[in-house]
C-alpha cells in the first residue's frame, strides 16, 4: 500500500514501504504555484570536468548507502521516496571505450541504488553472477559466461554490434539481448562523418602530408578532391543513409548496394524508398559492376557469416585500379591477405580503416605501416553526441529495471 502525505500544501512525499527500508530517488517535488516541478534532467552540455567529478561523487555515494530507512527529514527536503530494487550494472573490459561508462555514471549520479562497475575481460566470467545488466563492449559473451549469469536480466551493447554475444544461449535462459538503435542516438551520424574524414585523409594523402611536415617541405603532396568522384556504399542502413545526406554537398555520384534490394532498381525509384536517396541502387548481384565504376568504396554493412571476408581477391580485382576503400563497419569484412596484396600491387589505391581484423591493433603490423593506409582506433561512433545519448539510454534502462518496468530506447533482438 502506498501513502500520500501533504504538508502545508508545499511538499508532497509519496512513500512505498519495503520492510523497514526505503530507497530515495533524486527528483525534488515542490509545488511552486504553477504546478509540480520534477525537473532533475541534465541541462546543457556535459563537460569532461563534470564527468570526472560525477565519477568520484558516485563512488562516494555508493560507499555511503544504496538503501535507507524512512527519514522524517525527507518531508523537509521534499524528496520523493519510493521502493526501488538495487541493481548492479557491469561494463566489460577496463579502459575500453572509457566514456561509455563515464557518461552512464554521470546520468546515474543521483541514483545510489544502481551500482555501476567495470571489470577486466578476464574477471568477467567469475563475477558475472553478481550482476543484473551487462554492457558487453568487446567481450565475447559465450554460452559459458551466460550459464553463470544467474541474476542477469539484460545483455546490451553500447552501440549496435552484437556479433560477440551468443544470442541463442541467452534466449534459452530467458536473458534479453539488446542494441541501441544507431539512428536516433547520433551513432550512425558520427560514423558517417568519420567515413568522410577517412575519405579525405586518403584523397589528400595524410601520411604523405605527415612526411612533408617532418622534412619541412611545403606544397606537397598534391591531393585529390571528393568532388566529381563516384562513391559506392555497401550496406544501406542507418550509417549509409546518414553518409548520403552528407556526401551530397561534395558533388559526387552515389551508388548503393543493399542485400534486400533484389534487382538493379530504376534510376530514380519512387519517393520514400531508401533507394531514392542515391543515384543508382541495386542488390548484391550488381556488387562487382558497381565496384568497377567507383572511385571510393565504403563498407557499412554488418558482419555476418555471409559478409565475412567479402572484400577478397575477386572483389578487389573487380575494383577500378587505384580506387580507395573505407571501412567503418567491422574488420572481418576484409580478407587480410587479399587487401595486403592489392595495396602492394597498386590495385587498391588506399585503405582507410576504423576497425581491423584484431583489436587492439598491433602498430607494428606491416599492413598498417603501409603509406597508403590510414587507421583510427575504433572511434567512428565515439563522439560526445552519441555517447551522451547512449549513456542516457543505458542509465534509463537500469532505472526502469530497478523499478520493474519495461526498458526504453533499446532494440531487443530475442
Amino acid at each position: 500500500m502506498g501513502f500520500l502525505f501533504i504538508f502545508n500544501f508545499n511538499l508532497i512525499i509519496f512513500s512505498y514501504p519495503l520492510g523497514s527500508k526505503h530507497v530515495a530517488i533524486s527528483h525534488v517535488a515542490a509545488i511552486e504555484g504553477r504546478g509540480l516541478n520534477l525537473g532533475s534532467h541534465l541541462k546543457g552540455p556535459i563537460s569532461l570536468e563534470q564527468l570526472k567529478a560525477s565519477k568520484e561523487e558516485g563512488k562516494g555515494r555508493r560507499r555511503r548507502a544504496t538503501t535507507k530507512k524512512n527519514d522524517p527529514s525527507d518531508s523537509k527536503r521534499g524528496r520523493v521516496v519510493m521502493a526501488m530494487e538495487a541493481v548492479r550494472l557491469l561494463f566489460c573490459g577496463v579502459n575500453e571505450f572509457p566514456d561509455s561508462i563515464n557518461f552512464t555514471r554521470f546520468f546515474l549520479r543521483n541514483h545510489p541504488h544502481v551500482q555501476v562497475d567495470e571489470l577486466s575481460l578476464e574477471d568477467v566470467v567469475d563475477n558475472i553472477y553478481k550482476y543484473d545488466i551487462c554492457v558487453v563492449r568487446k567481450m565475447k559473451f559465450d554460452e559459458s559466461a551466460i550459464s553463470r549469469a544467474t541474476k542477469m536480466k539484460l545483455i546490451a551493447q553500447f552501440g549496435v554490434g552484437l556479433e560477440g554475444v551468443d544470442i541463442p544461449s541467452a534466449t534459452k535462459v530467458g536473458i534479453k539481448v539488446a542494441r541501441i538503435p544507431s539512428d536516433d542516438c547520433g551513432n550512425a551520424l558520427s560514423c558517417a562523418e568519420h567515413a568522410i574524414y577517412l575519405m579525405l585523409a586518403l584523397l589528400r594523402d595524410q601520411k604523405g602530408m605527415d612526411k612533408s611536415i617532418a622534412s619541412r617541405q611545403l606544397g606537397q603532396p598534391t591531393g585529390q578532391t571528393i568532388y566529381g568522384k563516384t562513391v559506392l556504399i555497401i550496406g544501406f542502413g542507418n550509417i549509409g543513409k546518414e553518409l548520403v545526406a552528407r556526401l551530397r554537398a561534395f558533388g559526387v555520384h552515389i551508388l548503393a548496394i543493399k542485400r534486400s534490394w533484389k534487382n538493379k532498381l530504376a534510376h530514380v525509384p519512387a519517393e520514400g524508398h531508401d533507394a531514392s536517396l542515391v543515384d543508382e541502387a541495386a542488390g548484391n548481384e550488381a556488387l562487382y559492376e558497381f565496384a568497377s565504376r567507383s572511385d571510393i568504396i565504403v563498407t557499412c554493412c554488418p558482419l555476418t557469416p555471409e559478409s565475412a571476408g567479402m572484400i577478397n581477391d575477386k572483389f578487389l580485382a573487380a575494383m577500378k585500379k587505384g580506387a580507395k576503400l573505407v571501412n567503418v563497419a567491422r574488420g572481418g569484412l576484409l580478407d587480410y591477405a587479399s587487401v595486403k596484396a592489392a595495396l602492394e600491387s597498386g590495385q587498391l589505391g588506399g585503405l582507410g580503416m576504423d576497425v581491423a581484423w584484431y583489436e587492439p591493433f598491433d602498430p607494428a603490423d606491416p599492413l598498417l605501416e603501409h603509406p597508403k593506409v590510414v587507421l583510427t582506433p575504433h572511434v567512428a561512433g565515439v563522439t560526445e553526441l552519441s555517447y551522451k545519448n547512449m549513456g542516457k539510454i543505458i542509465a534509463d534502462c537500469a532505472l526502469k529495471i530497478s523499478a520493474l518496468e519495461e526498458v526504453p530506447g533499446l532494440e531487443i533482438v530475442n
